[in-house]
């Protein structure tokens, strides 16, 4: 007779601060107005950095600025994938950019193949993926110019797997993985380190409506083996460790924080 497995205990684990980690460095990071790129960007200024939270969303930067007013904050909107906003962002950093996340991205409706819409596919590796390439194709000059750089991708569960979402998200973040190790593999030995999270399901505001029939029950009954919810802030605890010069030896990693999804 087979025992009942026991219910995980409640997390304790409490975000804590590295002081002066990213003292002098600029970071930007996208999708900053919330979820994981807010937590994100919170650390990085927390731990010393100045960083240029893009988004969006107007009302939410302008809602981080003002509730860190003592933060070395800049604000930009901006849609990574119109070359202009990509011209402002970069602009705003100055004349260095240390590091930069990659972490703006949308879901997709979970559609496979023969129901996925031109729209939903163009429109989720417009933002996913052609997006995060023209942001970092402007960004990597300056940090072969320093000689010195640490770019994160945040790609997914569903880069690692087929069973997270539909096929164009899935392919979306297949190819974020694609990028990461091509740019890692360019760039070792010009002093930049090119890495990736992949997070499993994650407590933030990113819309994801199942829209299909055919796949819903399919992806859904995959999804009982999720573990818990992480918080943003468990995300930005990855993402910062493998930015900074602690993680000196990595680049071409893909760092899977899912509470053990991975391995199921």
């Amino acid at each position: 007779m087979s025992e009942a497995m026991p219910t995980p205990p409640e997390s304790t684990w409490e975000e804590k601060i590295t002081p002066g980690r990213f003292t002098g460095k600029v970071a930007i990071v996208t999708g900053a107005g919330s979820g994981i790129g807010l937590a994100t960007a919170l650390r990085i200024a927390k731990e010393g950095g100045r960083v240029i939270a893009a988004d969006v969303s107007q009302p939410r930067l302008d809602a981080l600025v003002a509730e860190n007013p003592n933060l070395d904050i800049t604000a930009v909107l901006g849609d990574i994938s119109k070359q202009e906003d990509v011209d402002a962002i970069v602009a705003a950093a100055g004349e260095r950019i240390d590091c930069l996340v990659n972490n703006a991205g949308i879901m997709d409706n979970f559609t496979p193949i023969h129901e996925c819409s031109d729209a939903v596919w163009e429109r989720v590796f417009r933002i996913n993926v052609t997006g995060m390439f023209m942001l970092t194709r402007a960004v990597v000059p300056f940090m072969l110019k320093q000689g010195a750089g640490s770019i994160v991708n945040i790609s997914s569960e569903a880069g690692l797997r087929a069973s997270a979402a539909g096929a164009a998200y899935t392919a979306s973040k297949h190819a974020v993985i694609g990028l990461t190790k091509s740019g890692a593999f360019m760039y070792k030995n010009a002093g930049i380190r090119v890495n990736s999270v992949a997070p499993g399901a994650v407590k933030t505001n990113i819309e994801a409506p199942f829209e299909s029939a055919f796949s819903g029950p399919i992806i859904q009954k995959a999804m009982a083996n999720i573990p818990t919810f992480a918080e943003a802030s468990h995300l930005a605890s990855a993402i910062c460790y493998l930015l900074s010069d602690d993680a000196v030896n990595l680049t071409g990693v893909i760092l899977p924080s899912d509470g053990g999804w991975s391995v199921v």
